[in-house]
């Protein structure tokens, strides 16, 4: 029999028998991050905040209250989800490091922001963009966000490579356009610093033109710095993109590998395909590709079972 924490720990993760509630539950949480997040930004609106002030007010108290509810609850029932199992050491110990993860983190800064208010004084401005950080917390319940998420933990030393390769050629492009310009417009160009900004416009190909080169020698570095940052610029978004397939390719293939497990008595039971859905939700798949997953596993099982020469059952 489950214990209470075990219970809360598998409505909040959607797992088991609270799937559904804990789908429920998902889904009324992604609806009040949207809700905050656009009273937030009307808040901004001064006429509409100083008349729906109590609408933003108990908006604002009401979802705190339910954030810092969430977060405690995930907090207290971690050290059962099967990650956290595995961990030796004391449940405080648990708890410790599910408070370090990225999305622990994120939830506490949905709910910190108001709850110092509470102690401190901030600036308004200030605070409002702080709790609009809030909408960070739909990268739990988003599988894309979770898989660009990895695809950036996966690829991190190479995109510091790809990062570094542009801060070089960066220095290089403010040093260059500096010795070649700074005569002609001291305004402009009469430093690095100040020669940085075009050089990252220019190399980010994003061109703005309030600071560009006039003289014939200037001009043609700095068309060599633009063809030079089209190579520049497609370094990390290709990195991503790899890396992102990538990510996308492992899941499809654990979820093979479970479909495979499933079907070693040679067929997929309800208790198997209870578990196979939720891992299907776990893994961000769809409902249809997991059935052809299914499907096309089943066929290979059927298929391995007979000769391929004379046909008969092995």
């Amino acid at each position: 029999m489950l214990t209470n924490r075990q219970k809360v720990a598998s409505l909040l993760e959607s797992s088991g028998r609270h799937q559904k509630a804990g789908h429920i539950l998902d889904v009324f949480l992604i609806c009040l991050i949207m809700v905050n997040v656009i009273a937030i930004v009307l808040e901004s609106v001064a006429s509409l905040a100083q008349t729906y002030h109590t609408v933003f007010l108990v908006i604002e108290i009401g979802s705190v209250a339910i954030f810092t509810i969430e977060y405690l609850a995930r907090l207290w029932s971690c050290v059962d989800k099967i990650e956290y199992k595995q961990v030796k050491g004391s449940n405080l110990k648990k708890r410790f490091k599910y408070a370090l993860t990225p999305l622990a983190i994120i939830d506490l800064l949905a709910i910190a922001p108001t709850i110092l208010m509470m102690f401190f004084s901030f600036d308004l401005r200030f605070l409002r963009v702080v709790r609009l950080l809030r909408i960070f917390k739909l990268t739990r319940y988003s599988k894309a966000m979770q898989l660009l998420l990895a695809a950036f933990k996966e690829e991190a030393s190479s995109l510091m490579a790809a990062f570094f390769i542009m801060s070089v050629v960066l220095i290089m492009a403010s040093c260059g356009i500096y010795l070649i310009e700074h005569d002609v417009q001291p305004d402009k160009f009469g430093s690095i610093p100040d020669a940085m900004w075009w050089a990252m416009a220019t190399l980010t190909t994003v061109g703005y033109g309030d600071v560009v080169p006039i003289t014939p020698l200037g001009r043609f570095f700095g068309g060599v710095i633009t063809m030079l940052s089209m190579g520049m610029v497609a370094i990390p978004t290709g990195l991503l993109a790899s890396s992102f397939a990538e990510q996308l390719r492992k899941r499809r293939e654990v979820f093979h590998e479970a479909v495979l497990h499933s079907l070693i008595d040679g067929h997929v039971d309800e208790e198997e395909r209870a578990h196979l859905e939720a891992l299907r939700v776990e893994l961000g798949l769809s409902a249809a590709e997991a059935n052809q997953a299914i499907k096309v596993m089943t066929n290979k099982r059927v298929h391995s079972q007979y000769c391929r020469h004379c046909g008969h059952k092995l």
